[in-house]
């Protein structure tokens, strides 16, 4: 007899499980819809499973005042649609989510509440149906739209994705210890979906050229030589594109990049991600975020995550 049929559901109520994801910051500059790396600002939820039909959705820290508390919400859809994908009926559901990523701030806050949910469901089904890194970072992309912040999210360090023909793919690298990761952090949001609308459908063959010899290098100095950050994250197919629905934070990339610093837009922004060559290094770009536009900026100096993210049984002692 099959665990399903022995218990009539592929999840046992009262099961419970905690899961734990970082932050991503995706593109780099140059590495549009490709890199991503992995950072320790974590979002942590504890799932149990009710009797069917059941639902009740907990949210604490960001994004607590507009985060669906029904079926809607994204951690939810996303456990619902590992369950479908496995064949299995979806229990009901209690939701406890602390929410540490920020909201719309180009810091992967989508990806890891999609990667949150299919890890939960990963410890649901655990002794029933075993889901695999290649399906999860599958189911990932489908609901996501492109992997470049779920592969960290799931995987943690730098990721390389892509798509082909067997659908999305990733390499893992370890980031060297001399980068240091700092992030700025406005207190307004942007959309990604209109970050995206700036882009142009074809950019000049000159500009492609361009930031693929800067996307190689950028491998280079986050794996080897953290002394050419500045030179690898030249970017020419986006960025720029974006500027004028942020002007706040082009100012302060520019402002950064002018005094040496390797500062890009982190994802679709609106927060800027800034790869120092060293620690110490990270005081004095944060001096300069002080003075260098009227927006008041929330400086975070995490570092890089390497172990993505966890799903395991709950505790009481969960941390």
């Amino acid at each position: 007899m099959s665990p399903l049929d022995a218990r009539g559901s592929a999840t046992a109520a009262g099961r419970r499980v905690v899961v734990r994801v970082p932050a991503t910051s995706a593109n780099l500059g140059p590495g549009f819809d490709t890199l991503g790396l992995a950072l320790s600002v974590y979002d942590e939820l504890v799932v149990t499973a009710l009797p069917a039909g059941e639902l009740e959705v907990d949210v604490q820290g960001e994004g607590a005042a507009d985060v669906p508390r029904d079926a809607s919400n994204l951690v939810v859809r996303a456990i619902a649609y590992a369950f479908e994908a496995v064949a299995r009926p979806l229990p009901g559901l209690r939701l406890e989510a602390h929410n540490v990523i920020p909201h719309g701030r180009g810091l992967g806050s989508s990806g890891a509440a999609v990667v949150s949910g299919l890890l939960a469901a990963k410890g649901l089904l655990a002794g029933d149906v075993e889901i695999g890194d290649d399906t999860l970072l599958r189911l990932a992309t489908e609901m996501e739209g492109h992997p470049d912040n779920v592969a960290p999210a799931l995987f943690g360090g730098l990721t390389i994705a892509w798509v082909d023909e067997n659908g999305p793919q990733h390499k893992k690298l370890l980031v060297h210890r001399g980068v240091s990761p700092l992030v700025f952090v406005p207190g307004f949001t942007m959309s990604t979906t209109l970050a995206r609308s700036l882009q142009p459908l074809q950019v000049p063959r000159e500009d492609a050229v361009f930031n693929v010899s800067r996307s190689a290098l950028l491998i280079a100095a986050l794996t080897q030589s953290p002394e050419l950050l500045l030179a690898a994250t030249e970017d020419k197919l986006h960025q720029n594109y974006r500027a004028q629905a942020m002007p706040e934070t082009d100012k302060l990339v520019r402002a950064l990049r002018a005094a040496g610093f390797a500062a890009v837009v982190s994802g679709a922004g609106p927060s800027v991600l800034v790869l120092a060559d060293g620690p110490g290094r990270r005081l004095e770009a944060a001096a300069i975020a002080d003075t260098a536009t009227d927006t008041p900026w929330e400086t975070r100096m995490p570092a890089v995550d390497f172990k993505g993210g966890t799903v395991k049984e709950y505790a009481e002692d969960s941390t």
